[in-house]
């Protein structure tokens, strides 16, 4: 950032901005008040600035002024042509420079405490996730993900720079589960490539495996399991020999899950064997962060149900679903999540009444917390669904039909 302030590089700024605050190119649109192509051509360097557009644009991203001089004196006149707007470009290098002792005095709020508070404010939103629609908590986890963004910046090259990394990748991490759960690929997928980016400035490797395996799940569950597939390898290449029961386990269950999902049944078999064989381990006690709790052997059934259900088992899944969850009450929106599922498994199995009437209790949950995740996987099992009409087929496509008006 220091070097495209340096050079009035707007192309790069706009860019580094963008991903610093973990925004799609819509979002960084709308942040400044121009349309995406506008965006999108100023950054591929398709569309140049006059000096009144670069004032708007650094005003509405909070550019200090001071760091690029942008003072009216020091403005060249509307209109100026090329000549004048190089020797603008080489008064912003030299303000960009002389401003640098000012921007290391900024790191003095930065200290050993920074990294925790951070993480605390993470972890309160994810405890109010259980309970609450995600579109209640994104704009505020979306700001968060601005404060660690820029909490890093001023860090620096300083000892606490790894640590608010890592506070940085679990804020955009949740970032990313809260987009996805609202059904925004796009903004998913982006504050999850922000929070893998993060945990490699952090040099955590269990917290970069983590987060490339949560990347690998959105991917599988968005039908792209071979992109699923290489992110679980590469994560797996970072966690390498000797990991810990918990991460082996949970990492298992995802190429478990990307297997069934395409099919490969012998494949999926293969990993949930590992992951049970993990968690039957006696060192399997206290989870290593980012982990919350062990990874027990109720969680691998859940997995084993979910690989039954995509490689059309419905007896083995409705079995293992008894084995998951036989003892404990999930959360409403993972309780919905887990009865789309079961609706798979009976309409599999004939049983389409219960089939459907599972799918219509989801549908309701969905809608009571505005999941659109949810809302999809209904549709999606709606859409699957070949068989007879019957009353309770079209009680469902009413509840849906209400749901999209």
């Amino acid at each position: 950032m220091a070097e495209a302030l340096a050079t009035c590089d707007l192309a790069r700024v706009l860019e580094q901005v963008r991903l610093v605050r973990g925004w799609s190119q819509g979002e960084l649109a709308r942040a400044v008040g121009y349309s995406q192509s506008w965006v999108s051509r100023v950054v591929n360097r398709q569309q140049s600035l006059t000096v009144d557009q670069v004032r708007e644009v650094a005003g509405r991203l909070e550019i200090p002024i001071h760091l690029l001089r942008f003072a009216d004196s020091a403005a060249p006149e509307r209109g100026a042509g090329p000549t004048r707007r190089r020797e603008f470009g080489r008064a912003v290098a030299a303000a960009a420079l002389a401003s640098a002792p000012a921007a290391r005095s900024q790191r003095a709020d930065v200290d050993e405490n920074t990294a925790q508070t951070l993480r605390a404010i993470t972890g309160g939103q994810r405890r109010l996730d259980a309970a609450s629609p995600s579109r209640d908590l994104a704009r505020g986890a979306v700001a968060h993900v601005e404060l660690t963004g820029r909490t890093l910046m001023r860090a620096g090259r300083t000892p606490y720079a790894p640590q608010i990394a890592a506070a940085a990748s679990e804020a955009a991490g949740f970032a990313a589960w809260l987009h996805a759960d609202m059904d925004d690929a796009g903004s998913a997928r982006g504050y999850y490539r922000t929070a893998v980016r993060n945990a490699r400035l952090a040099g955590e490797p269990l917290l970069c495996a983590y987060m490339l395996g949560s990347l690998a799940a959105f991917e599988t569950d968005a039908e792209d399991a071979a992109s699923g597939l290489a992110l679980t390898g590469e994560a797996a290449r970072l966690l390498g020999t000797g990991v810990h029961p918990t991460a082996a386990a949970w990492l298992a269950c995802m190429r478990a899950m990307a297997h069934a999902t395409l099919g490969d049944a012998p494949a999926a078999d293969q990993e949930i064997a590992r992951a049970e064989r993990a968690v039957a381990r006696s060192d399997n006690t206290d989870p290593p962060w980012p982990w919350v709790f062990p990874f027990t052997p109720a969680k691998v059934a859940g997995y084993r149900a979910l690989t039954g259900v995509r490689l059309h088992r419905p007896d083995e899944a409705r079995a293992a679903f008894g084995e998951a969850f036989g003892r404990a009450a999930p959360s409403a929106k993972q309780g919905a999540s887990l009865m789309i599922e079961l609706a798979r498994t009976r309409a599999d199995a004939g049983d389409v009444d219960e089939a459907f009437s599972l799918a219509a209790e989801s549908l309701r949950i969905a809608v009571r917390f505005r999941s659109d995740r949810l809302v999809s996987r209904v549709r999606r099992f709606r859409r699957a669904y070949r068989g007879p009409s019957a009353r309770c087929v079209k009680e469902l496509d009413e509840q849906l039909a209400a749901t999209l008006t």
